[in-house]
């Protein structure tokens, strides 16, 4: 993997999500603060949470990731991002995106962005399968 290369991330979520699912993935992967950050939208203005994004971001390739696609999370990620070739928000942030984020970061913008949104959606499921789940 090309470490200077490797795609960033940020989960920018309510409360204190973000540093769940930060925490959760070092603990299953072992992968730390290198690959993923965490960043909470709790008792921040708005331009107190666009000042801390912003200087999370480096130079390098960056996934936002956010819990919601609107609120405040999702429109400091759009703002950070706007107009960055390298920069990508994805919207609905769960535990089996950012696993297969950390251990495929190294492909580029193009390629991980639509493999992680697939993994989003598979990983929604019920038990038992009942008529209309997407395991039907």
């Amino acid at each position: 993997m090309n470490k200077e290369r490797s795609v960033q991330g940020v989960v920018l979520a309510h409360g204190v999500m973000a540093k769940g699912l930060v925490d959760a993935v070092a603990r299953i992967s072992g992968v730390g603060e290198e690959a993923l950050k965490a960043v909470s939208n709790d008792g921040k203005s708005p331009e107190a949470l666009h000042s801390e994004v912003e200087d999370l971001l480096g130079k390098g390739p960056v996934i936002l990731f956010t819990d919601l696609p609107s609120g405040s999370c999702a429109l400091t990620a759009r703002i950070c991002c706007r107009g960055g070739v390298e920069e990508a928000v994805v919207f609905g942030v769960n535990l089996p995106i950012l696993l297969d984020f950390v251990f495929h970061r190294d492909l580029p913008l193009e390629e991980l962005v639509p493999r992680l949104l697939e993994k989003g959606r598979e990983s929604i499921q019920s038990a038992p399968n009942l008529p209309g789940s997407p395991s039907e």
